[in-house]
C-alpha cells in the first residue's frame, strides 16, 4: 500500500468514526445510511468499506473508542488521587463523573443495545465487547479498593454489571427528567452505602 494511503487511513478512519457518532446520535442507528455518515465525513462509500465491512462493525469501533476513553480517564483520575482521596466517597466521586458529550454517546448505545437484543449475532458480539470494558473496570476499581484499604467481599465482575446498570439506568431518567435528577446524582446518593456494605477492610 503506497505511504500516503497508509498514512491518510487513520485520519479516515476517524473522520468516519466522528461523523457516525453524530449522524446515529441525531437520527439513530437504523435511520442513518453508511451514504449519510461518508457525506458527513466528505469521503465516498469506498472509504468507508476500506475501513469497515459495515455499519455494525463501525459501531463496535466506536463502542471501543469510547470505552477506552472512559477507563483512560478515570485511571488517570485514580492514579492522580492523593491520600484524601483514596476513600470509598473519592471512589464514588470518580464513578459519578459525567460529562455533557455522554448523552450523545447515551442514544446510540441505547438504540443499538435495543438491536443486539433482538439479533442474536449482534448480542454475541456486543457481549465480547461488553466483557472488555467491564474488565477493565474491574481492574480500575480493585486498584482504587486496595489503596483504599478496602476488599470486595462479592464477585468483582458481578459488582461491574451492577455499578454499569446503575449508571445506564440513571442516565435514563436524568436526561428525561434533566431538571428533576441531574446526571450522576443517583451515584452519588446511593454508591457509598453500597460501596460500604459490599467491602471491608483489609487486615
Amino acid at each position: 500500500m503506497p505511504k500516503g494511503v497508509t498514512k491518510r487511513r487513520p485520519r479516515t478512519r476517524a473522520a468516519l468514526l466522528e461523523s457516525a457518532l453524530a449522524a446515529f446520535a441525531e437520527n439513530g442507528f437504523h435511520a442513518t445510511s453508511i451514504e449519510q455518515i461518508c457525506e458527513r465525513a466528505g469521503y465516498t462509500r469506498g472509504a468507508f468499506y476500506s475501513n469497515f465491512s459495515s455499519k455494525e462493525e463501525l459501531f463496535l469501533a466506536l463502542f471501543d473508542a469510547h470505552s477506552e476513553r472512559v477507563i483512560a480517564r478515570i485511571g488517570t483520575l485514580m492514579d492522580s488521587a492523593g491520600a484524601a482521596q483514596l476513600t470509598l466517597q473519592g471512589l464514588v466521586e470518580l464513578l459519578s463523573d459525567i460529562e455533557p458529550a455522554e448523552r450523545d454517546w447515551y442514544l446510540v448505545t441505547t438504540e443499538f443495545t435495543l438491536h443486539a437484543i433482538r439479533d442474536r449475532q449482534a448480542a454475541w458480539v456486543l457481549a465480547q465487547h461488553d466483557a472488555r470494558l467491564r474488565a477493565e473496570l474491574t481492574r480500575c476499581l480493585t486498584d482504587h479498593l486496595t489503596r483504599a484499604g478496602r476488599a470486595l467481599t462479592v464477585d468483582a465482575d458481578e459488582l461491574a454489571r451492577l455499578l454499569i446498570a446503575i449508571r445506564e439506568g440513571g442516565l435514563a431518567q436524568s436526561y428525561v427528567e434533566p431538571d428533576q435528577l441531574p446526571p450522576g446524582q443517583l451515584e452519588r446518593s446511593f454508591l457509598a452505602p453500597l460501596l460500604t456494605a459490599l467491602t471491608v477492610r483489609r487486615p
